[in-house]
């Protein structure tokens, strides 16, 4: 049996991890280091120049000591400030930057998500927080991008909240609905509809609409180009958007077809399967004002899953700029 070097534990080769926490550990040890990263990722790859905006050239600048431990480099010749962390997520937050990478990199190891309380627990903050951490990596280190998408693309809908209760549906019934109208009726005025469209073997773009009426139109023209072969259901609200595509298959689920030949919708239904049971496993449930927020965490991960880089790289060089 070969030797096992337990101070240098190393990840093991069949391992589907692509960044382990003693990587993590090893490459981000402390505040200084995750400081320097955001310096040489976003200003200086050397360390040490970087255009001054001032000067309008390229100058060496310098960390002084100062006893309020600003985070700036100062340009040698004119003084000039450049904050690593200005406009960022990070950007007049008094937490540890390695307590944001590692929730960071919490964010991109686990498949179903992990919920502000656990992140407390981890980082040792007030769930305020960590909540508040987690929010804005979602809103915008993990918003989705807008280019559209193309070749075979998968479209459906799909209500996401809580369960009508009976009175709700008791409600409907005496507008003259039968029992099964009345309880999807209910059900589309609890829960919140969710667009979304996803290549067959590509990416996927998700979003919230007020409606699954006038909401989902602009979307399919917006999310999807022209030259794409669309997929969906037997849905009414696909006829008029679906003419304007280079072909446009469905599928009749009302009569139990769910699969004809290369016709159907089963991989954007994988994704919404995934997206409620993470949402039912970890958060229990979400409010539709964040709803959208959630949907950025899972689309990302699911466009990701085969990024050479490993979601927490590219999760950590999005967080270095602006948002």
């Amino acid at each position: 049996m070969a030797g096992v070097d337990r101070n240098n534990p190393k990840r093991a080769a069949s391992s589907e991890s692509k960044y382990s926490l003693m990587e993590f550990m090893r490459e981000f040890p402390d505040d200084a280091t995750c400081l320097d990263f955001l310096w040489r990722t976003r200003f200086a790859p050397d360390g040490e120049h970087a255009r001054c905006p001032k000067c309008e050239t390229e100058r060496t600048f310098k960390r002084y000591d100062n006893t309020i431990r600003r985070q700036v480099w100062n340009c040698t010749a004119c003084g000039y400030c450049l904050y690593p962390t200005g406009g960022t997520i990070y950007h007049k937050s008094s937490t540890s930057l390695h307590l944001w990478f590692y929730a960071i990199y919490l964010m991109s190891s686990t498949r179903g998500g992990v919920s502000a309380k656990a992140l407390e627990r981890e980082l040792g903050v007030t769930y305020k927080t960590a909540w508040r951490m987690m929010n804005l990596i979602r809103t915008h280190v993990m918003a989705q991008d807008e280019e559209p998408l193309t070749g075979d693309v998968e479209m459906d809908e799909t209500y996401v909240g809580g369960k009508p209760r009976k009175r709700e549906i008791a409600t409907e019934r005496r507008k003259g609905l039968g029992p099964k109208q009345a309880g999807q009726a209910a059900a589309r005025r609890k829960k919140t509809t969710v667009y979304g469209a996803v290549e067959r073997g590509g990416r996927i773009r998700a979003e919230v609409v007020p409606d699954n009426t006038g909401g989902i139109a602009p979307r399919v023209h917006r999310f999807v180009l022209p030259a794409a072969s669309i997929f969906t259901d037997e849905w009414v609200g696909y006829n008029k958007p679906g003419q304007a595509f280079n072909s446009h298959h469905r599928v009749n689920h009302a009569q139990a077809v769910y699969v004809d030949g290369d016709v159907h919708t089963n991989t954007i239904e994988g994704f919404w399967s995934l997206l409620k049971r993470g949402i039912g496993g970890t958060y229990h449930a979400v409010s539709a004002k964040y709803l959208q927020t959630y949907l950025n965490e899972y689309a990302w991960r699911y466009n990701h899953r085969d990024d050479d880089l490993g979601m927490f790289r590219a999760m950590l060089f999005r967080s270095a700029f602006p948002r």
